[in-house]
């Protein structure tokens, strides 16, 4: 285990002004809130919210072979990626395990920026450049760049704040750069004399099951996004919003997390993620292994629920019971702000019990009521 001290994002000391409770992850201090996750969730379903994201890491690849290298690297088919279009897929290791789950965007014709977990950075690169083909180069950019997370229903309103009522978002899964004209200070008191104009690529993703954009930006920009972004979207009700919130609003989706839904231990087709995983494409790291897993069964399954009654909210490590018998255990789990009572996801030994079946989760010694659920466990109204 590394001795290395967390590292700092560009904007933790914005977050520390701000008043964050900032806590260690993934070897980073992020802040896990600011005034109440419950307060935060609810203002990203209702309006707007901003994640700092720039603890994830910029892996960038290019070179005329990049997008034939990737393909033999990652389970989606980078041939169907358009210029500007990104997808969501799998780095895997020998057995199929996943080592990372990422989005990879075409920036231009050869060259390819994927967005990898903060944990991963260094394990993603040792991995792919292990790899590497001929005539591909690969670069970790990551302390070069920042990023934020900006979700909600008002979206296209601060888009427009900030870019102009000429410009339009991004289609879905797409990335294209705009300027953002910066007015504020980067310590929000002073206003420069003129305007500057700061290059940012945004694409039109999120974790929260709210439309939204990512945006990234060069790491000395930093503070003048943020604050811009705060200041523009202040009349819109936006809020800052900490990792706390980010996890709550992506398991209501039954978006899994790195780490704790997803591991070296699973695969893709447990998780219940196989639509991005192309095994009719060329031969890819692990393809063989999912292809057996695939024709002989999966032993466990990645299983939304509920609880009932009045139990407490699930956590991680929980075990998963029915009829008596011992059949998984809780990957992640929470009390949901949205719903207002106990959901989570646990992988249960197949066959997995069916939507409505009743389980129960063990908490300290006790079983509590719960009942399998239907991806996503929050519906907008």
């Amino acid at each position: 285990m590394s001795d290395a001290p967390d590292k700092k994002t560009p904007l933790y000391d914005e977050h520390v002004r701000l008043g964050a409770k900032v806590i260690p992850f993934g070897g980073w201090l992020m802040p896990v809130q600011y005034t109440s996750i419950r307060e935060e969730h609810l203002a990203v379903r209702a309006a707007l919210g901003v994640f700092d994201i720039s603890h994830m890491g910029e892996l960038v690849a290019s070179g005329r072979r990049a997008g034939e290298w990737l393909d033999t690297m990652l389970t989606n088919n980078i041939g169907k990626l358009a210029l500007g279009a990104g997808q969501y897929t799998f780095l895997l290791n020998d057995e199929a395990g996943i080592i990372d789950d990422l989005i990879v965007y075409r920036m231009a014709e050869e060259e390819f920026l994927l967005v990898v977990n903060a944990s991963r950075i260094e394990e993603d690169f040792a991995w792919l450049h292990t790899h590497l083909a001929r005539d591909v180069r690969l670069e970790n950019e990551s302390d070069r760049w920042s990023g934020l997370a900006i979700q909600g229903p008002r979206i296209g309103e601060l888009f427009q704040a900030l870019f102009g009522t000429g410009q339009t978002m991004p289609e879905r899964n797409h990335i294209a750069q705009f300027a953002l004209k910066v007015s504020v200070g980067s310590d929000r008191e002073e206003r420069s004399v003129s305007d500057s104009s700061i290059p940012l690529w945004v694409a039109r993703t999120g974790y929260t099951g709210e439309d939204g954009v990512e945006a990234f930006f060069a790491a000395e920009d930093s503070t003048r996004v943020w604050n811009e972004i705060l200041d523009k979207g202040k009349s819109l009700g936006i809020r800052p919003c900490g990792l706390g919130a980010r996890d709550t609003l992506r398991l209501e989706m039954c978006y899994p997390l790195n780490g704790s839904d997803l591991s070296p231990q699973h695969n893709p087709l447990e998780a219940g993620l196989g639509f991005f995983v192309d095994l009719t494409k060329s031969k890819f790291t692990g393809s063989e292994k999912m292809k057996r897993i695939k024709e002989e069964g999966i032993a466990q399954r990645l299983t939304p629920f509920k609880m009932q009654g009045k139990g407490p909210p699930p956590r991680p490590h929980y075990r998963v019971f029915r009829h008596g018998q011992d059949i998984g255990e809780v990957t992640s789990g929470t009390l949901s702000p949205s719903l207002g009572y106990g959901i989570g996801m646990a992988y249960l030994t197949t066959p997995a019990p069916k939507v409505g079946e009743e389980i129960e989760i063990e908490v300290r010694g006790q079983k509590f009521p719960a009942v399998i659920e239907k991806k996503p466990l929050y519906k907008k109204p």
